[in-house]
């Protein structure tokens, strides 16, 4: 036999460890990603803030009526600023910026292209003169965009504020203020870097924490596995797994093959005494009927033909017991046929014409069950055949209803089952007088087979005070 190593690819425990760390794996890259996408938005928001800030500052001078050549303009190169008019001329540019979106700039000169008004992203709109500024004051709608710089020569990326405002002549002109992007990309990078860096020793603790947990988990397993291997090997049905102390689902797996293992002893016992006790009926009439025929063979005028007859027919007898315990031990359903025990009743007791005690009959009701009308009938003569064993002169059968039930009774006027033995008489092979019996050709089979059949009827059958038994079966539905 191939023992599976645990820890292998195929193992649980393997297939535990990979299904975590690729749910943690998927869990921080989404929470990562979520988190990169804030700080990100927070770090942009926070720079075009700071550029509205100038672009304000800017324009507040502008309104007030400073000279464009006189500007009081921030540094370059942390905020490069540009002035333009409506159409885009440049008006007055901050120390060192050189162009705009790859435009060349020039403080106080008309030169390159005009500069774009620039896109609006949704911060505010065009503004036309009807709903602009009026001269003197700064407009409250603020735009902003992305877009290039270049301070000293150096291009980098910036986020401008763009803020209009009217001088007291009432010329409108664009200041255009821009903050840095290149902090918030770097804090950003930052973050990612360390995720990233953090990432796979984390997955690796995961892997190995769950590969841990799942390994002390399954050890029972793994325990309860090598003791039914070794159960199976030696055969021996005595053994038990091991229960674990922890009121968990393994142990209760335990507690289950426990139980399964002994039922199994239990039926392989039994069926072992079914072997032994069968072979032990069986061997007597064999003996007896192989000694009548030696002798018959060679004195004719002693062969017992009636005893050779008897001896047949008991051996006919038990060998059909021993067919219907195995049929009922396999399993065998019962048909599902209405069977009306009334009927059932009168029809078996008109068939017995040599019993030894009369057979009266009692209230008979009209009831019906399911199931196989054979085997019921073979109940009611076992219960009529061991009633006319103890009988001393009478044997009475009824049939009357218990709410849902249907209740079949034997009655007898001999000396009872005493209270100790009221189950064992249930048992096969069993015989409270074993000489008596066996004279009478009894094999013991009688009462446990009648059982059986009311069991797997889905009823039951006992014997109640004296020598009354009861055969319980649930009504016919409807």
């Amino acid at each position: 036999m191939t023992r599976v190593r645990s820890g292998l690819p195929g193992s649980v425990r393997a297939r535990a460890a990979a299904g975590a760390t690729a749910v943690v794996a998927l869990a921080l890259v989404a929470a990562g990603t979520a988190v990169l996408l804030v700080l990100r938005g927070n770090l942009q928001g926070q720079a075009g803030l700071q550029a509205e800030v100038a672009a304000r500052e800017v324009a507040a001078q502008i309104a007030t009526g400073t000279a464009y050549d006189r500007l009081d303009l921030p540094d370059g190169e942390d905020h490069p600023v540009v002035v333009t008019d409506e159409d885009g001329r440049v008006l007055a540019a901050g120390e060192d910026v050189r162009a705009v979106d790859r435009k060349a700039v020039g403080a106080g000169r008309d030169h390159g292209a005009p500069l774009p008004p620039g896109d609006d992203d949704g911060d505010g709109g065009d503004e036309d003169d009807a709903t602009g500024p009026r001269p003197g004051e700064v407009d409250g709608e603020v735009r902003h965009r992305d877009g290039t710089a270049d301070v000293d020569g150096t291009v980098a990326d910036y986020r401008f504020a763009l803020v209009e405002a009217k001088d007291g002549r009432g010329e409108k002109a664009v200041v255009r203020a821009g903050s840095a992007l290149a902090p918030e990309r770097a804090a950003v990078g930052s973050v990612r870097d360390a995720m990233l860096i953090g990432l796979p020793p984390l997955l690796v603790v995961v892997a190995g924490v769950t590969w841990l947990v799942t390994r002390r988990a399954l050890r029972p397993v793994e325990g309860i596995r090598s003791e039914m291997a070794a159960i199976t090997a030696s055969t021996d049905l005595s053994r038990r797994v091991p229960e674990p102390a922890a009121r968990d689902e393994i142990a209760r797996l335990a507690r289950t093959t426990n139980e399964t293992l002994a039922a199994l002893e239990s039926s392989v016992e039994r069926q072992r005494r079914f072997v032994a006790d069968a072979s032990h009926e069986l061997r007597s009439p064999i003996a007896s009927l192989r000694t009548q025929l030696e002798v018959g063979e060679q004195h004719p005028e002693l062969l017992d033909v009636p005893g050779a007859v008897a001896d047949t027919v008991r051996l006919q007898r038990l060998a059909a017991d021993l067919l219907l315990l195995a049929r009922l031990d396999a399993g065998e359903a019962p048909a599902a046929a209405p069977v009306d025990l009334a009927a059932l009743v009168r029809e078996e007791c008109a068939q017995r014409v040599g019993d030894r005690v009369p057979v009266r009959l009692g209230e008979l009701a009209g009831l019906e069950v399911a199931g196989s009308r054979g085997q019921l009938g073979r109940v009611l003569g076992n219960l009529l055949d061991n009633a006319q064993r103890h009988a001393a002169g009478g044997v009475e059968v009824a049939v009357v209803r218990a709410g849902a039930w249907a209740v079949l009774r034997v009655e007898d006027d001999g000396p009872g089952v005493p209270e100790g033995e009221r189950e064992r008489i249930f048992e096969r092979f069993v015989r409270l007088d074993e000489a008596r019996a066996r004279d009478d050709g009894g094999a013991g089979l009688g009462l446990a087979i009648a059982r059986d059949v009311a069991v797997r009827h889905g009823g039951t059958l006992s014997v109640r005070e004296g020598a009354v038994f009861e055969l319980r079966l649930p009504l016919l539905a409807g």
